[in-house]
C-alpha cells in the first residue's frame, strides 16, 4: 500500500469492556493502515504480564504481527527465559526490549540493570528468533547523566543485538534529526523510527510529558492553554500539529512512524489519512 512502515502501540486492557473496545480499535487500525506490527506495553515490574500476553496472543490470532514489550528490571533470567519460551511457542517474532520501571515503593531487584543486558540475554537465548526493538530518546532519558551518556547507552543496546529503535514521542523535529545524526556518527546503522503521540487532550499530554521528560514547545503549550476547555479546538489543533510533524519527519527521511494510540483508533487513522497512508 505504501513504502512508509507504520506500527501502533496498545496497552493491555484492564476490564472485559476494555478488551472488547480494543478488539474494535485493532480491527479498524488493521483495516485502515495495515501496520507492520502492533506493540503491547508491559507494566512496571511486569505487573501486566498476563494481560500483555493475552492481548498479544489475541492480536496474533487475527493475523496481525504482535510485539510484546518486555522489561528486565525486577526479573530473573529464569523468569525471562520462561516468557521468551511462551512467546516463541505462540509464534511471536518481535519483542520490544526495555529496562522498565519498578512499581512505586519497590526496591531494586532482579538480575538485570539495563536494557542492553536484556537485549544481549535475548540474543544469547534465542539467536535470531526475534526481531528486537529498543527505545531511543531524542530529548534524552530523564535519568541520563548527560546527553552523551544517553547516546552511548543507546549504542550499547544496538551493539548488543537490537534490530531497530522506536523513539520516545517529541514535537521538535530538530531533536529527532540531531539524535539520528549523532547516532550515525557513532556507527549506529539500525532504523530509528520516530514515536508519534496524537493529541486529544492537552491536560493528559502535559501530565505524560512531565513524567517522561518529553518537551512541549512553548508556542504549542501557549496555544493549547488559550483554548481552555474548548475540546474541539484542542483536537483540531493537535491533529494539525502532529500531521505537520509527521510530514516533516518523512521528508527528512524517517523510516516509518510508530503511533502511541492510547487504545484509540480515530486520531491515528485521521493523521495517516491526511498523510495519504490510510486506505479509503
Amino acid at each position: 500500500m505504501q513504502s512508509t512502515e507504520l506500527s501502533v502501540e496498545f496497552f493491555p486492557p484492564q476490564t472485559p469492556e476494555g478488551a472488547e473496545k480494543l478488539r474494535g480499535v485493532h480491527r479498524r487500525l488493521a483495516d485502515a493502515l495495515a501496520p507492520q506490527f502492533f506493540s503491547v506495553t508491559y507494566g512496571a515490574g511486569g505487573s501486566t504480564r498476563e494481560r500483555t500476553f493475552a492481548t498479544v496472543r489475541e492480536i496474533a490470532a487475527t493475523g496481525s504481527e504482535a510485539a510484546p514489550h518486555l522489561s528486565c528490571i525486577g526479573s530473573t533470567r529464569a523468569e525471562l527465559r520462561a516468557i521468551l519460551d511462551q512467546y516463541a511457542e505462540a509464534g511471536i517474532r518481535r519483542i520490544v526490549a526495555l529496562r522498565g520501571d519498578l512499581p512505586s515503593g519497590v526496591g531494586m531487584s532482579g538480575e538485570f540493570r539495563y536494557a542492553n543486558e536484556l537485549v544481549e540475554f535475548i540474543r544469547a537465548e534465542t539467536g535470531d528468533r526475534f526481531a528486537i526493538e529498543v527505545a531511543a530518546y531524542p530529548e534524552w532519558h530523564p535519568q541520563a547523566r548527560s546527553p552523551r551518556d544517553d547516546l552511548l547507552n543507546f549504542k550499547r543496546k544496538v551493539d548488543a543485538g537490537a534490530s531497530s529503535a522506536i523513539t520516545q514521542y517529541f514535537y521538535n523535529l530538530d531533536a529527532y534529526t540531531h539524535f539520528v545524526e549523532q547516532a550515525r556518527a557513532l556507527g549506529v546503522t539500525v532504523p530509528i523510527v520516530p514515536g508519534i503521540m496524537p493529541i486529544t487532550s492537552f491536560t493528559r499530554l502535559a501530565r505524560f510529558s512531565d513524567m517522561c521528560g518529553a518537551e512541549i514547545p512553548r508556542w504549542m503549550r501557549r496555544k493549547f492553554e488559550a483554548f481552555g476547555d474548548d475540546a474541539e479546538s484542542v483536537r483540531a489543533f493537535g491533529l494539525d500539529v502532529v500531521t505537520q510533524l509527521c510530514e516533516r519527519l518523512l521528508e527528512a527521511g524517517a523510516p516509518g512512524l510508530h503511533f502511541y494510540s492510547m487504545n484509540q483508533d480515530g486520531p491515528t487513522i485521521e493523521i495517516c489519512r491526511r498523510l495519504g497512508l490510510a486506505r479509503a
